[in-house]
């Protein structure tokens, strides 16, 4: 549901469609199998199946459907390159860049690089077909929690580690001291990530949810270069949006 101007919603782009009147719910039937989880971006949608088999629609300028083109597709379609016969567990995407984590721990990219996101794997801006990356490593910048609950950032912004740190094309980790790590305080760590266009927001197995980044609106930050403890209640979740912040308590 929602705009379809680049059949982000999985069905024909109909010209001239007044969209914020519009209340059509369309339901999508064109998977091999369950779908268990759905990541929006920006002009895209992106799906992963109880198969392990991800598939795309909307907008493509970028290569963010990851099909090997750059144009419009207003029906899923199963992406294949390096992900063909791959096992996916998990999507992300936000703006323009997209990830895949495989279940042996490797990652996966594809879509926009302008801003250094997949820089460590190809010289291009524009990816239309997913990139495989070493499993080593784990809008526009990207965050990453690894499995022991360290947190890794790269690309382009407020990264979290300080004014020092605007760029970087290789994964950085973020000092776990800085989400209340401590010798008293051993068991620490950070078990929920969330990603917007230029701030991000950590959630700790302690329910302590830290936030940092650009001073946008409804975004809690205010130019944070360092993750900044939000006190209050336990949080159970959080969500990041276009101008709002959801939380669960």
């Amino acid at each position: 549901m929602g705009n379809n101007s680049y059949g982000q919603c999985g069905r024909k782009v109909v010209e001239n469609e007044v969209y914020s009147e519009s209340h059509k719910i369309h339901r999508m039937q064109d998977f091999d199998g369950q779908v268990v989880q759905v990541a929006c971006g920006q002009d895209h949608s992106l799906f992963l199946t109880d198969r392990g088999e991800v598939y795309s629609c909307g907008w493509g300028a970028d290569g963010q459907t990851g099909l090997g083109h750059y144009d419009v597709t207003s029906v899923p379609t199963k992406l294949g390159g390096d992900l063909a016969g791959v096992k996916v567990v998990q999507v992300a995407t936000y703006g323009d860049c997209c990830l895949a984590v495989s279940a042996d721990g490797g990652l996966f990219g594809w879509g926009n690089s302008e801003y250094l996101q997949l820089a460590s794997v190809t010289e291009s801006t524009q990816v239309p077909e997913c990139a495989g990356a070493s499993a080593g490593w784990p809008a526009d910048p990207v965050l990453l929690c690894a499995g022991e609950g360290h947190v890794f950032v790269w690309g382009y912004g407020i990264l979290g580690k300080g004014p020092s740190l605007v760029e970087t094309a290789l994964p950085e980790r973020i000092p776990p001291t800085l989400f209340g790590l401590t010798e008293f305080n051993p068991d620490v760590q950070v078990s929920l990530i969330r990603c917007g266009l230029s701030h991000f927001a950590a959630l700790s197995n302690k329910g302590e949810l830290f936030v940092w980044g650009k001073k946008v609106p409804g975004a809690w930050c205010l130019g944070w270069c360092l993750p900044r403890l939000q006190r209050g209640w336990a949080w159970g979740g959080v969500g990041l949006g276009w101008g709002l912040s959801p939380l669960l308590q």
